[in-house]
């Protein structure tokens, strides 16, 4: 297997040529929200598929592209679908795209993502910013020898999710008259959903939400000095929570509801990061 450090590099090789901006600002589109595309002044489209040696999602909603342009004035790199552990790639190119953006000069990135509610208090269709997150179910992006030129052996994660940058989303989120959840974000390895037992035990361990990614990527970002936010859309109660079976229907069902709220969010916070 090619060294990530090696491959992360050549990847960077083959795009660097291609970026017609300077981007200050990364988004992850999660599910529900490929269509927040559309509000971008596009200047330039890079596919996965089109860089050699880069992960290509699998997962229906998720188109993989990255997309560079302007979006409220400011110059921004949107990665339109992510790729996931459960695909079966290994945990350093899950988290490759994000830091290719880091090495694109990227120096803050919006996180989002669908996510399945376990505090009581929650429901569907609400919007959570990300305050801390649980990744010990999920191997460390960091494993293996560390590539020195993007971070430190052991860095601190005291604060993944950048102080400054929550202050912000809850502005923004005042501004809008939006009612934002806070909370903790646990990362569980999927495919299949959380069986009750689960969701208990995550539930103790202080968890609010749960969804099969982000995390990692957060680890991976915070490790390269990249500051982090994240805002998870609450698509459904878990297992254990609600009579119905879960699907990946009905969680993209609910993001695509929610979406309008959640562009509107993004867009303000992009105008004052």
């Amino acid at each position: 297997m090619k060294n990530a450090s090696e491959k992360l590099k050549n990847c960077y090789e083959s795009v660097a040529g291609k970026i017609t901006v300077t981007p200050g600002i990364g988004i992850v589109l999660g599910s529900g929200l490929g269509g927040y595309a559309d509000r971008m002044d596009v200047r330039t489209e890079i596919r996965y598929e089109d860089i050699e040696g880069f992960p290509v999602s699998t997962v229906k909603g998720h188109n993989g592209r990255y997309l560079f342009g302007t979006l409220n004035g400011r110059e921004v790199v949107m990665m339109q679908g992510r790729v996931h552990y459960y695909e079966g790639y290994e945990m350093s190119d899950v988290v490759l795209p994000v830091r290719l953006m880091g090495m694109m000069g990227v120096k803050a990135v919006v996180l989002t993502n669908a996510a399945g509610g376990m505090n009581p208090a929650h429901h569907p269709g609400i919007l959570m910013m990300i305050t801390d997150h649980i990744a010990s179910f999920v191997p460390s992006p960091l494993r293996g020898p560390n590539i020195d030129e993007l971070g430190l052996r052991f860095p601190d994660m005291s604060h993944v999710y950048d102080p400054a940058l929550q202050e912000k989303i809850r502005q923004a989120a005042k501004d809008l008259d939006l009612h934002l959840y806070e909370g903790v974000y646990l990362q569980h390895p999927g495919p299949n959903f959380e069986t009750p037992a689960e969701i208990r035990a995550y539930r103790s361990l202080g968890a609010d939400a749960v969804g099969m990614s982000t995390a990692c990527e957060a680890v991976a970002l915070n490790h390269m000095g990249v500051k982090v936010c994240g805002i998870s859309c609450i698509t459904n109660l878990c297992a254990g929570m609600n009579k119905k079976p879960l699907t990946h229907e009905e969680v993209q069902e609910t993001a695509d509801l929610v979406a309008e709220s959640f562009q509107g969010l993004l867009t303000k916070l992009v105008s004052v990061i």
